[in-house]
């Protein structure tokens, strides 16, 4: 078959698969198929071993891998991100048919660019299976159609031919793997079962090319990459969450989040502090405080979101300032939600200490996974 034939076909039939997976779908075929599968759930006493865990668990219901960061530019420093997601939607597996999404993969990336005023950002959803998406057990590998977020040899190399961009990353690790919670297990509320197996690798190294306007340019920075999987993850009290991770400058990081009520009250929080001399601390709920300073209202959904934020935990409080205050992120079209996430300075006694990620979810409408 000619190339080009080739290409096109593969992304009709990513985009069909998309179409036939809808957030909505899935859900209503959910029910017309009860009773739903048996998902795998998050328990004390897992141990978390590397690689064979950075890899995918498709026995849990989600899961995803989330990496951000900052770019040294020639003209100015810019913010990405890249998630990939994977969702086990509630329909039989006795089904034989190929053509059944017994796996969901989804795609986020964008970029921050303060010169923009927004955010550049693209989306893409497939069924796992013919050769047009996956995520790998034992290893890092996932990828939907030619985006993909892979590791090899001790790096990660991301690859993401966007429509207005493009990313050809190799970010490599500095530090061991951060363990979440206890040993890796992070609870999300009092619920036994409100909890996910989660680990971060901060200050990552990145090196590589970004591509906009038809113009490559080389590239470096920091980045953060989260990796969480779960079977309920948002506990039924909890409408969503604000979470950061923070690269600070003396080698060390800072991982905090809060569950909120429906009615926006702190329901739960959690994180960890990892010092620069290598030693780790890991906060109860009553140790993590988000007060916000300042809020911006979207001009497109009129959802209003806290932009600034005071974060006490028990190691240190820092002040948070986007680097632009329009970094909403609009995935209707593959998630069904709208949220906040972006780049953020971080500042302490007036003085900058560190960049990160923050994201907000929930503000829009309540989140549903």
């Amino acid at each position: 078959m000619h190339p080009f034939l080739s290409v096109s076909r593969r992304r009709l039939l990513t985009l069909l698969g998309g179409l036939l997976v809808a957030p909505h779908a899935l859900g209503q075929a959910g029910k017309r198929l009860a009773p739903a599968p048996h998902f795998a759930a998050v328990v004390p006493g897992f141990t978390l071993r590397f690689p064979r865990d950075e890899g995918s668990h498709p026995e849990f219901r989600i899961e995803w891998w989330y990496a951000t960061g900052w770019l040294e530019s020639a003209a100015k420093p810019l913010g990405f991100q890249i998630t990939f997601f994977r969702a086990r939607p509630e329909l039989k597996d006795d089904n034989p048919s190929a053509f059944t999404p017994r796996q969901i993969l989804i795609a986020h990336a964008a970029i921050s660019d303060p010169a923009l005023g927004r955010l550049q950002h693209d989306q893409r959803i497939a069924r796992e299976g013919f050769a047009l998406a996956g995520a790998a057990q034992g290893r890092l590998d996932v990828w939907i159609d030619d985006w993909s977020l892979k590791q090899r040899d001790g790096v990660y190399l991301a690859r993401i031919p966007s429509r207005d961009f493009s990313f050809d990353f190799t970010l490599a690790a500095t530090h061991r793997p951060m363990l979440q919670g206890n040993k890796g297990l992070s609870r999300k509320g009092p619920r036994p079962e409100s909890a996910s197996y989660y680990y971060s690798l901060p200050q990552l190294k990145v090196q590589g090319t970004l591509t906009r306007a038809g113009r490559a340019e080389s590239v470096g920075g920091t980045a953060w990459l989260d990796h969480e999987w779960s079977s309920s993850y948002l506990d039924r009290e909890a409408a969503g969450w604000d979470w950061i991770g923070i690269n600070l400058d003396d080698g060390g990081a800072l991982m905090a989040f809060q569950m909120r009520s429906a009615q926006g009250a702190k329901f739960w929080a959690g994180g960890s502090y990892l010092a620069g001399n290598g030693v780790q601390r890991t906060f109860e709920p009553g140790e993590v405080e988000f007060t916000p300073v300042r809020r911006w209202r979207s001009p497109r959904t009129g959802t209003d979101y806290p932009v600034a934020w005071r974060i006490r935990t028990a190691a240190l409080t820092i002040d948070i300032a986007p680097l632009m205050d329009d970094q909403e992120n609009d995935t209707r079209a593959s998630t069904g939600t709208i949220y906040w996430e972006g780049a953020v300075r971080v500042l302490q006694d007036g003085e900058p200490v560190g960049r990160g990620y923050l994201e907000l979810t929930g503000y829009w409408r309540r989140l549903r996974l």
